[in-house]
């Protein structure tokens, strides 16, 4: 885990030496093991290492091999090493020693610029190829890594974050307001819909599964992967895909335990994350090691809302998984003195740019901080495990066997989850024929999705930009009740902007406090695994999530494992948290409904009326009114554009 930089001439000039020296200065205030430069007659390369793998410690990067004639350098760890040393030849005796980034280097060796797509992992790296005179770099499919770049009419530059290139001559820090029409437009967590822009004009973004290539001042970017799913598996019994799924999915958690420090885990308490504990207990427990599990709950006196089927307190299903699994040492926090108001200004120091998940701020940053404490060097998740491991939405099977006029799989689909789920069989078919037939839906309340609801973006300014009709051109705008599960899902995988804020938030986080977030449930091996998978495996009887469900038996307690009426919620306290903020909060709002700065942006007069609504008493259910959200993500864009005046 590093953070990486450097410049090329593009004019194959001599690079001034104190442009390299400058930018990994603009490093130091992360944490390191080692941190070291190299430099060519017009190229640098830097790295500012934090040592997390065995054969990462006294790894020197940059690196150049002089038989090779390949430097490079990189914030990586590969997953798939065993398959990469038999297709590359490698010695047994070197596997157990070898650095991902020399393993990079000789994948580049062999496929040259397809070596990123026989890379499973997270990375984001950069080599200079002597002999072809070219600079070649790539980020991992997902985005896990971030890796921003600095174009001038003379050089490239390059960073795994953004401050550093900021620092450049010639780089200023005026806005780009495509990206900050995106991130003010789109309503979900992602921040922007094209990935190689960033909130600064000056600085753009390698998106996620894509590389660069520089040759004779020639730029070009390359999209080397886009993930469809690939054709059918097909076995013969459930037992068999239980298995098949038990030993992708192991391999992939076994993988990620890479470190020489301690492992850890973020612990709720759901299916995902317990499946990711349960197997990475396991495995540590054959290696003598325990696994430490950090799970966050609400602060104390907190007497919740209706939340319907959710639940904000999950300690007793975190209790039981701890338990049943054993092997584990667990760390429950609550962060009584943290709320997300408060720490607005320490997460845009961390992400250089305004976010969105300002309800899970506090405990998200909470726990790296604990993990950091107790020198933890991977914490691993289950983050994109809706998608991949427990996939299979039992209401939208239904109807895609109902809209397919599968009658009699319907039947017994339909039958069952009505029995299952105690359910009231016309309120099911009800909601079931709205997802089958969306199209008759939306004639229906044609005029009811007619009303107006409040925007983030000021009218003017997203008119001037266009926003809503390149969203539009990219399928990101539209009623998204229009739109089949089953359609979001595949785009979900096939649209890197969709996964990029994660791997924004990941990367930023390991760097400053020296933990690598690692999701077992994002593994290339993984995600191919599911895309095979049949939907009949992942829906049986009425029951969703089946396959991981089946699968898990033995390995999680069936509280949890089968429980199907409760879902856990994060930050339902936010509210609660920040009544001793709630004052000041109010009237940093109202300073931003009044400001002419934020105006240019922002909806002002629609924000004016959101305050109105939301009104001076705080109840604990506005964390999750819409209001209260957008009021939120306004003031987070108001603050960073306080920090750049």
């Amino acid at each position: 885990m590093s953070a990486i930089a450097g410049i090329y001439h593009l004019q194959q000039h001599s690079l001034d030496p104190e442009l390299g020296t400058s930018l990994m200065k603009q490093l130091n205030r992360y944490p390191a093991d080692d941190a070291r430069g190299w430099q060519n007659r017009d190229i640098f390369l830097g790295c500012r290492s934090q040592w997390i793998t065995p054969q990462s410690v006294n790894e020197q990067l940059p690196y150049y091999d002089p038989e090779r004639k390949l430097a490079i350098t990189a914030d990586a760890i590969i997953d798939n090493r065993n398959e990469l040393f038999d297709a590359l030849n490698v010695p047994g005796i070197d596997r157990e020693v070898i650095p991902d980034s020399l393993l990079i280097l000789l994948a580049y060796e062999r496929w040259g610029e397809a070596a990123p797509v026989h890379l499973v992992g997270d990375f984001a790296f950069m080599i200079w190829d002597e002999r072809q005179h070219k600079l070649f770099g790539a980020r991992d499919f997902s985005g896990n890594r971030t890796l921003y770049f600095h174009q001038s009419g003379t050089y490239f530059a390059f960073c795994t974050v953004i401050h550093p290139l900021l620092s450049l001559p010639g780089a200023g820090h005026g806005l780009n307001e495509q990206w900050v029409a995106e991130f003010l437009a789109i309503q979900d967590r992602v921040d922007a819909a094209d990935c190689f822009l960033t909130v600064y004009d000056s600085v753009g973004q390698l998106p996620p599964s894509h590389s660069v290539s520089i040759t004779d001042g020639n730029i070009v970017f390359s999209r080397y992967l886009t993930i469809q799913a690939p054709p059918e598996l097909r076995l013969g019994s459930n037992w068999e895909y239980e298995e098949a799924f038990r030993e992708v999915f192991g391999r992939a958690v076994k993988d990620r335990l890479r470190t020489y420090r301690a492992a850890g885990a973020n612990l709720s308490g759901g299916l995902d994350s317990g499946s990711v504990v349960s197997f990475a207990a396991e495995e540590l427990r054959r290696r003598g090691k325990p696994l430490y599990t950090f799970s966050s709950y609400p602060v104390d006196g907190f007497t919740g809302f209706k939340l319907g089927n959710r639940v904000a307190d999950e300690r007793p299903y975190i209790q039981e998984t701890i338990d049943y699994v054993g092997n584990i040492q667990p760390t429950l926090l609550n962060f009584p003195e943290r709320n997300s108001y408060n720490d607005i200004e320490d997460w845009l120091g961390i992400m250089e740019m305004p976010y969105k998940f300002i309800e899970n701020s506090y405990w998200l940053k909470g726990i790296y901080e604990q993990a950091q404490q107790q020198d933890i060097g991977i914490l691993l998740s289950g983050q994109r495990g809706n998608w991949s491991v427990s996939w299979g939405p039992a209401l939208d099977y239904q109807a895609k066997l109902l809209r397919e006029f599968r009658l009699l799989s319907f039947y017994r689909e339909h039958k069952g989850y009505n029995q299952s789920m105690q359910a009231n069989r016309k309120l099911v078919m009800k909601i079931v024929g709205r997802k089958a037939f969306p199209e008759i839906r939306s004639l229906l309340s044609h005029r009811q999705s007619q009303e107006e609801l409040p925007e983030l973006i000021d009218p003017g300014f997203a008119k001037r930009t266009e926003v809503y009709e390149r969203l539009e051109r990219l399928n990101i705008a539209g009623d998204p009740s229009a739109q089949s599960i089953y359609d979001f899902r595949k785009r979900h995988f096939e649209q890197p902007h969709i996964w990029n804020v994660n791997g924004t938030v990941a990367t930023k986080l390991s760097l400053k406090y020296r933990v690598w977030d690692r999701d077992p449930t994002n593994d290339l091996r993984v995600i191919r695994f599911c895309l095979s998978v049949p939907e009949e495996q992942y829906v049986q009887k009425g029951v969703d999530r089946s396959l991981i469900r089946r699968a898990m038996a033995g390995r999680l307690p069936d509280n949890v494992r089968l429980n199907r009426k409760r879902r856990g919620v994060q930050g339902a306290d936010g509210i609660q948290r920040m009544l001793p903020e709630w004052g000041a909060f109010l009237g940093e709002l109202r300073e931003m409904t009044r400001d002419p700065q934020a105006a240019v942006y922002l909806n002002s007069t629609g924000l004016a009326g959101c305050l109105d609504r939301l009104g001076s008493e705080p109840e604990p259910h506005l964390i999750f009114n819409t209001d209260f959200r957008l009021l939120a993500r306004g003031l987070v864009f108001y603050r960073f554009l306080k920090r750049l005046s």
